[in-house]
């Protein structure tokens, strides 16, 4: 089984993919922009879909900033980038995460939008898990600013099936088991620093090999203007668990080819998928 692994790394063939490593500051403008200059990027480099991190459009001076940039669905800055991005590029483009209002005044829906190359919104996920952490210094608690979603999000595209997940979504195996057979996960995230050192690539690599489904994770991956470590590391990993490429910090783009035919050897030759026995009652 040894070469299934070689021939990950030589994963040449298929659709070009890429992951938007970002360190995004409080101003939406300026994330934009830059967002853009790393979309051509990927798209100079053949990329037929692009993934952008969590909150790629605004990471604030502090955790309410998100609340003042909310928009409502189908109408506002961050979404019309969106649309008319993939549209002028023709590629399938994935805002990471967009704050969205809800029905409680003083939170938002963290959602993770996939637009067509026509620019037409084909699917919402709202994060389901809320990060929380009080380790040292580092405290947070996505709960105070951020509704829930409830509805698990999985697609079909000219790529493969995509199943959608938000950072902390990672540390729950069960979401995407709910979610059946995926060719590809997305994992666009803003892991901290110290969580990140820990844990970022075992989860990444975990989530890939149980579901021997390629992971495209995009990361914020710097320092913040409000002091704020992000971990980066973007990666892209395949079905067998190896990291394709990957970005350990600042800017940039990850670019890989999904193989379709390797994937459906890596299935047929551990049929692990058509092994599982337990299932929620």
């Amino acid at each position: 089984m040894e070469s299934l692994s070689e021939n990950g790394n030589d994963n040449n063939r298929g659709v070009r993919v890429a992951a938007v490593q970002m360190a995004s500051g409080p101003s939406v403008a300026a994330n934009l922009e830059e967002a853009l200059r790393l979309i051509e990027l990927a798209v100079s480099q053949d990329a037929k879909l692009v993934v952008l991190p969590e909150y790629f459009c605004i990471m604030g001076l502090q955790d309410t900033d998100k609340l003042e940039v909310r928009e409502q669905p189908g109408n506002g800055m961050i979404q019309s980038f969106l649309s008319e991005t993939a549209k002028r590029f023709g590629v399938w483009l994935v805002g990471g995460s967009v704050p969205l209002v809800s029905h409680v005044p003083d939170k938002i829906y963290n959602s993770c939008l996939v637009y067509d190359d026509h620019g037409r919104l084909v699917a919402r996920y709202d994060k389901i898990h809320l990060f929380g952490l009080a380790l040292g210094n580092e405290c947070f608690a996505e709960e105070r600013t951020i509704k829930a979603g409830d509805k698990v999000v999985a697609l079909d595209s000219p790529f493969g099936r995509i199943g959608l997940s938000i950072c902390y979504d990672l540390r729950f195996p069960e979401l995407y088991r709910i979610m059946g057979k995926v060719d590809i996960i997305l994992a666009p995230s803003a892991f901290t620093a110290i969580t990140g050192r820990a844990h970022w690539e075992t989860l990444i690599r975990a989530r890939a090999i149980e579901n021997q489904a390629y992971v495209i994770a995009p990361a914020q991956g710097g320092f913040h203007v409000s002091g704020r470590e992000t971990n980066g590391d973007s990666m892209i990993v395949d079905p067998w668990g190896v990291v394709i490429d990957r970005l350990a910090r600042g800017p940039g783009v990850v670019v890989a080819s999904l193989d379709q035919a390797y994937q459906s050897s890596v299935r047929a030759s551990l049929p692990a998928l058509e092994h599982r026995c337990l299932y929620p009652c």
